[in-house]
């Protein structure tokens, strides 16, 4: 079996089922800062605490993958949820798939971001690393904060290898 897929639109329907869309489009806001800052509230709610994590704050820098990318490999983290912000207003794919103990291939899917658009992964979701469509794109990742520590890397990130062939493309 092959399969060749095409990003569609991110957008909070369509995404729903793998986490949210973070956007300031259509939230909750108020006016902070005697008027000086807008503050767009509860975007997503991290959850990290099992087995005595927290969350943390790191900026990520991408290198542009090239076109058409082999997906052999998705991933999953199943003690915490993770979000992607990008600090460049450029867009970047997002590949995933729902599962338990392995991914789901009828499930997956390729969202584009329009650049302002960040994403919210619930736990356990299945999916690929980063994809940047531009070098050197930045990103503010919230996630877990014992991810370096070696002893933690199997249970924290669950990876499995992809045996049918999946290209993305970038349009």
């Amino acid at each position: 079996m092959s399969l060749v897929l095409k990003p569609i639109d991110l957008a909070s329907e369509s995404f729903k089922d793998y986490g949210k869309v973070i956007s300031v489009e259509n939230t909750n806001s108020i006016i902070i800062n005697d008027g000086f800052a807008q503050k767009h509230y509860n975007l997503c709610d991290m959850d990290a605490t099992e087995k005595n994590g927290v969350s943390t704050l790191h900026i990520y820098i991408a290198k542009k993958r090239e076109f058409p990318l082999v997906i052999n490999m998705l991933e999953k983290h199943p003690y915490f949820s993770q979000t992607f912000m990008p600090r460049d207003n450029k867009p970047f794919l997002v590949v995933v798939a729902l599962g338990d103990k392995k991914p789901d291939l009828s499930t997956l899917k390729v969202f584009k971001t329009n650049g302002n658009q960040g994403v919210f992964y619930k736990r356990g979701i299945w999916h690929f690393p980063l994809i940047s469509i531009e070098d050197n794109e930045q990103f503010i990742v919230i996630d877990r904060n014992d991810l370096g520590k070696k002893e933690n890397k199997l249970e924290d990130c669950i990876e499995i290898n992809i045996d049918t062939k999946i290209e993305v493309l970038d349009k």
